[in-house]
């Protein structure tokens, strides 16, 4: 059950809408369950003789008696009240409960107080109804409602567990705000998908990922082509911004901005400013390959990377609180960079993943003395290296890492759930969802040539190989042949080994990494982890010696260290293609 709580100035156009017909026809049966003196208030919905003007005007009473300079400018209180998905149908009776419920709990209308606010709720729809009050009391007083949409949610969880509703996650006051009715109809009559201020929070997200400074933030602001305000001090320094989409404007014609921390909690300037001053991100990776290349590779930006994201997945399994919760606004903004560079078939997927694990990278354990500068220049390196292919070692190289970051969305799913962040541990969970689907997508066209080339391989080598795996991973190994990845695997091993490298040892320090446990498909997690510690290419590279010819002898060499435990939209003002809604 969720409350929506906000306030207007104008009690017959809102009444006007709740007994209308919608902006659909969705509007059905409109009547009044409830109200604060049910025979003092007109019910135009079910009474032939009474009018919206007369429900109008017994609700304003209490605002009229009061002289124009008393009067408050917004002095209409709106709550829509909805079931969850998959509900049963409340009754009358059953929703005039919850009215009465709602307004009490927050101070509209407590029990026993005959000087109370006036209220009404309409039920138009089967699954909500509309609490609508104004804000001045019998006594000319205004209504104690100190946090009240906190305590709506309070008496909505009590209401879910005695009427047998689906109970909601409770939330902890970290959330970003979400738009109002009034900002999401405004948005639809715009043919928007999306209302501004979700767009203006992704676009600044997106600015904040990898920045380096202040100054670098404020251009890529201008970059995305958002309106930006700043607050200047007398001594020129910044104190604070806002921003707006470029045609979004009030009745009066004026910009519709939104503070940073309007749009969320992290996003003000002094807490951008706080991740910035934590000290520079590194440009000092060497992404050369061969003569002629690009320094800022796209593919090398992603497999530098994954060992990244393998150092937060180990903070998050730790024991260092401060330092799980830094890795976590790392890895959020490590998401940000990839969902804004990556090619089509992967965008929408990680694009939904980073908007879930954005509210995953706040809860109330402070982070502010611990270092997440590596995950912050991983972000900034990927940003810098550009838009990535989707195709070749760009492609393999974006399954590598997104292989890990489903890893890193599991572990920060356990993390916030020992913890006791319900809203953060499902959005991590939701995160995980649509990196799995983006993975799959990436990884197709590597993982198919790789396993071409591992059913081409000669009997003898597979089998020396499986023997391998059977030798390494004894519990494993008749599972592993069951997957689709298992000629992979091996091909993989056998590239290892005409690399130089040593295949058994290889594998062991594979798996010392992490647990297999919550991995779909263990193949692919061993492919990509045995690819980035052995150097090889993220693809089969189809101009090495033919498979299973013998490469020549080198001298083994050791795997890569193992890691330790330390550590947009090109154009968001367009609006986006409208889907259906969810």
């Amino acid at each position: 059950m969720v409350p929506d709580i906000s306030t207007g100035g104008r009690t017959y156009g809102l009444l006007n809408y709740l007994y209308g017909p919608g902006r659909r026809d969705e509007h059905t049966d409109p009547h009044l369950v409830a109200a604060w003196v049910p025979e003092l208030a007109p019910d135009p919905g079910r009474d032939p003789s009474a009018t919206l003007k007369q429900l109008t005007d017994r609700l304003d009473l209490p605002v009229l008696a009061l002289p124009k300079d008393r009067r408050p400018a917004k002095h209409v209180w709106h709550c829509p009240v909805r079931t969850a998905p998959g509900d049963r149908i409340l009754t009358d009776s059953e929703w005039a409960e919850v009215a009465r419920r709602i307004v009490r709990a927050t101070g509209i209308a407590e029990d026993g107080d005959d000087k109370a606010c006036r209220w009404v709720a309409v039920r138009h729809a089967e699954d909500h109804i509309h609490l609508v009050a104004t804000l001045v009391r019998e006594d000319g007083r205004r209504p104690r409602r100190h946090q009240d949409g906190i305590r709506a949610q309070a008496e909505c969880r009590k209401i879910e567990a005695e009427f047998g509703l689906q109970i909601l996650n409770g939330g902890d006051r970290t959330a970003a705000q979400r738009p109002t009715s009034a900002e999401r109809s405004k948005a639809e009559r715009a043919g928007r998908a999306e209302t501004p201020r979700e767009t203006l929070r992704e676009a600044v997200r997106q600015a904040v990922a990898g920045a380096a400074d202040e100054e670098e933030f404020f251009g890529r602001l201008a970059e995305a082509g958002l309106r930006v305000n700043k607050r200047l001090a007398p001594s020129g320094d910044t104190l604070g911004y806002k921003v707006a989409l470029p045609g979004d404007r009030n009745r009066d014609g004026e910009p519709v901005w939104f503070s940073g921390s309007k749009l969320a909690p992290d996003l003000s300037l002094p807490k951008i400013c706080r991740r910035l001053d934590a000290g520079p991100v590194s440009d000092d990776r060497d992404h050369s390959n061969q003569p002629g290349d690009r320094v800022w590779l796209p593919a090398r930006a992603r497999r530098d990377a994954v060992r990244v994201a393998e150092r937060a997945a180990d903070a998050l399994g730790g024991d260092d609180d401060e330092d799980a919760a830094a890795q976590l606004v790392g890895v959020g903004e490590l998401l940000d960079a990839v969902a804004q560079t990556s090619p089509a078939s992967t965008r929408k997927e990680l694009g939904e993943a980073a908007r879930a694990f954005e509210r995953a990278t706040r809860s109330h354990v402070r982070a502010e003395r611990v270092d997440n500068r590596a995950v912050r220049s991983a972000a900034r390196g990927i940003i810098r290296a550009g838009n990535a292919l989707g195709k070749g070692e760009d492609g393999g190289a974006t399954a590598m890492l997104l292989s890990t970051m489903v890893l890193v969305a599991i572990a920060a799913v356990r993390w916030h759930s020992a913890h006791g962040h319900a809203q953060q541990a499902a959005a991590s969970q939701q995160a995980a969802q649509h990196l799995r689907a983006a993975y799959r997508s990436a990884a197709t066209a590597p993982m198919n040539a790789m396993r071409e080339h591992g059913r081409r391989l000669p009997n003898p080598a597979r089998e020396r190989h499986a023997d391998t795996i059977r030798a390494t991973l004894p519990e494993h190994a008749d599972r592993l042949r069951g997957e689709p990845g298992w000629e992979a695997l091996t091909a993989t091993l056998d590239q290892a080994e005409r690399a130089g490298n040593d295949p058994a040892a290889l594998l062991k320090t594979a798996l010392e990494w992490r647990e297999l446990d919550t991995a779909d498909n263990v193949t692919d997690v061993l492919v990509w982890r045995l690819r980035r510690l052995g150097k090889l290419p993220a693809t089969m590279d189809s101009s090495r010696t033919r498979s299973g010819t013998k490469a020549p002898q080198q001298k083994p060499r050791s795997p890569e260290p193992q890691p330790v435990q330390t550590l947009a939209r090109t154009n968001p003002t367009a609006p986006r293609q409208r889907g259906p809604r969810r």
